[in-house]
């Protein structure tokens, strides 16, 4: 079958039941061992793989005198439907059997309500009537025994319930869209990454991370996230990430996280070209402690450089606590300020003198970056791509 002709599936579109029954089918080798086991009739099995396996462009199921032995591709939908059948139950307390009870448009549905707050927003952009997205969420509050929404004033609020199921269907869903994915192991077919950006990474490492994932995977759309690492990590560990770059948490790491290295980066003193301290040779504590900073929000490395800089002395003023390094520079230029910042983000600002380093590297300011990722992610391999050039420019980042 010719994989170019035959377009990704939308995940929320293949029959959960179906998907699900794939690892049942392996386990027994046979149409009728399985279908006894899930409820269906072998004619409503045998039909729903033929239909799975047109709408995915391939075979899961060779057919010989053993019975049904999963292809290289049915294995790979096996172990990803698999993890998106444990995410799908915990959200329930393994009480409930929702890849059984709940369709993937009734679980598109919610993921709509938890996204807009409201059945009209949500109707709107999934391209529904707003009635029959009402009806999707009570037919599925109805099948599984749970209440999963509520009016508050004139928003609609989830229940902790529902929360907890969006969640999990995210995950879910991203697993599915995943082996969807590994359909097309050469890359001619569209597939979507996307990416938590924090600051350190904007300007040199991943524009030439995606230069070279790009140049392998062509048929690759990236979408890009800015934010620092609290806006960022709850994206990601509900599943709307696929991962996030830039600087590392350390003491402890989060244990719901698996963090890579890529490369240390050394932190310098910044401040505009007119500052009083430009020019100064070796400049010392007393003199920088003298001027207003620019500081990094509670809780990021930068501010923990900062405070650890004037560790057993009183703080300098720093009226302005600012994450965005765009604003940083721009009030640097404009007043006498200073800063800590790495010269990655400012490569171009320092080489037209547009801004100064001040003084030498900081010998205690060296933050780890790299890459965060939910600790059970399974890459796909255009995500594996991606992790690899992410290594490969970061080599250049240490020149």
């Amino acid at each position: 079958m010719d994989l170019q002709a035959v377009p990704f599936p939308d995940p929320f579109d293949l029959n959960l039941r179906h998907l699900m029954a794939v690892q049942v089918l392996q386990r027994h080798r046979s149409v009728g061992g399985a279908a006894q086991e899930i409820g269906l009739s072998q004619p409503a099995l045998t039909q729903g793989l033929n239909k799975l396996e047109a709408q995915l462009g391939g075979r899961l199921f060779e057919r010989g005198s053993a019975g049904l032995v999963a292809t290289r591709e049915g294995e790979g939908l096996i172990e990803r439907a698999a993890r998106a059948r444990r995410h799908l139950r915990a959200a329930l307390g393994n009480r409930a059997r929702p890849e059984l009870a709940a369709t993937g448009a009734q679980l598109r549905a919610l993921l709509g309500l938890a996204d807009n707050r409201g059945f009209a927003a949500a109707a709107t952009a999934l391209g529904l009537a707003e009635g029959t997205l009402h009806r999707a969420v009570r037919a599925l509050e109805t099948a599984l025994g749970v209440p999963l929404a509520a009016r508050c004033g004139r928003s609609v609020m989830l229940t902790v319930q529902g929360e907890r199921l969006a969640r999990a269907a995210r995950l879910a869903f991203g697993e599915i869209a995943a082996a969807i994915s590994e359909f097309d192991p050469a890359g001619s077919r569209e597939t979507r990454l996307t990416i938590g950006a924090m600051p350190l990474c904007r300007a040199q490492l991943l524009p030439l991370a995606l230069h070279a994932m790009l140049a392998r995977w062509p048929s690759a759309r990236i979408r890009i996230v800015e934010g620092s690492w609290n806006e960022l990590v709850g994206p990601l560990r509900g599943g709307v990430l696929d991962l996030m770059i830039g600087a590392l948490r350390e003491d402890p790491a989060p244990p719901d996280l698996r963090q890579t290295p890529l490369f240390e980066d050394r932190l310098v003193i910044v401040a505009g070209p007119e500052h009083p301290l430009h020019g100064v040779v070796r400049p010392s504590l007393e003199d920088f402690a003298g001027y207003d900073w620019i500081v990094g929000p509670a809780g990021s490395p930068l501010r923990q450089h900062w405070e650890r800089l004037f560790a057993g002395r009183a703080l300098p003023a720093a009226p302005i606590e600012c994450g965005s390094v765009m604003t940083t520079r721009g009030l640097l230029r404009a007043n006498p300020l200073l800063t800590l910042l790495s010269p990655a983000q400012i490569s171009v600002e320092l080489e037209s003198g547009a801004l100064a380093v001040i003084g030498d590297p900081l010998p205690d300011g060296v933050r780890t970056i790299g890459v965060a990722m939910r600790a059970d992610w399974r890459p796909t391999p255009v995500q594996n791509a991606l992790l690899e050039a992410l290594v490969q420019a970061s080599a250049t980042m240490r020149l």
